[in-house]
């Protein structure tokens, strides 16, 4: 079966994330479940969550919703102590270069935005439902550049190779940590709203069982004290059951900016 991690990895986490699977795949195999030993690293988290045998992976909010080949189940929710955020809720930073002088989202219409995914929740779904209002029921950006990655977004406006971007406070959260000269000439301009956390998933064929023992060794990774450093380089401070009926909720915010003329980030 296969497991992966890979959504919040920053090189400096790493560690955190083979250590944390360490503790769930013993923990898994103490249940006679065949937990693999080691994250995969080499899978694109596109194709990871398409793998008829995940047994464990996150997954952005609003592909799981959006998306209709994807056939996940949500096992559990994190919950991050990162600043701006509540239990179970995340939002993003939206990111200009710091010798900007406007002081709000209206000013950079017609400008370029960057974004990591087009079904990123953070990067693109919660930076159109922030601009729906403003943008006027007409296309708002002149153009809008995919960067595959948060740190690449934030690269992007750093470089003027764009002008604006949605960052994941998590991701942001981690560069500030272990890579400030990431965010280096950049301020927040705004924040978008809250939404939930990228949920842990497995494949819907999972057997009830799994997903039984899966809800039950997550909590008990987010509970042990000998992986506290592990969830502190994570920042992750508790991992709650949960199925997916709150993930409704960012669909509802697509929808909404569609309703408001705006559907698409442009």
């Amino acid at each position: 079966m296969i497991a992966s991690l890979a959504m919040y990895d920053h090189p400096a986490q790493r560690w955190a994330n083979d250590a944390i699977w360490a503790a769930l795949g013993a923990a898994l195999r103490e249940r006679d479940i065949d937990a693999p030993a080691t994250l995969d690293q080499d899978l694109p988290v596109e194709d990871v969550w398409r793998a008829p045998d995940l047994l464990l992976a996150q997954c952005c909010g609003y592909p799981l919703v959006a998306d209709d080949t994807l056939d996940l189940r949500v096992v559990a929710v994190p919950r991050y102590a990162v600043p701006g955020c509540t239990p179970g809720r995340h939002l993003s930073h939206l990111v200009v270069r710091d010798t900007e002088r406007a002081s709000d989202l209206a000013a950079f219409r017609g400008r370029i935005a960057a974004i990591n995914a087009p079904l990123s929740n953070t990067g693109t779904n919660l930076f159109r439902d922030a601009l729906a209002d403003v943008a006027d029921a007409s296309p708002f950006f002149s153009a809008v550049v995919t960067t595959g990655s948060h740190r690449q977004s934030a690269l992007a406006v750093r470089t003027a190779a764009a002008d604006i971007a949605a960052i994941d406070a998590v991701t942001y959260a981690a560069l500030a940590r272990f890579e400030p000269e990431a965010l280096a000439g950049l301020r927040t301009i705004a924040v978008t709203r809250p939404s939930p956390t990228l949920p842990f998933v497995t494949a819907r064929a999972t057997p009830m069982a799994t997903v039984a023992a899966l809800r039950a060794a997550l909590t008990a990774v987010a509970n042990d004290p000998r992986l506290d450093s592990a969830r502190d380089a994570l920042f992750l401070s508790d991992i709650v059951p949960s199925g997916g009926h709150r993930y409704a909720t960012l669909l509802a915010l697509a929808r909404k900016a569609a309703t408001r003329g705006y559907p698409h980030l442009v």
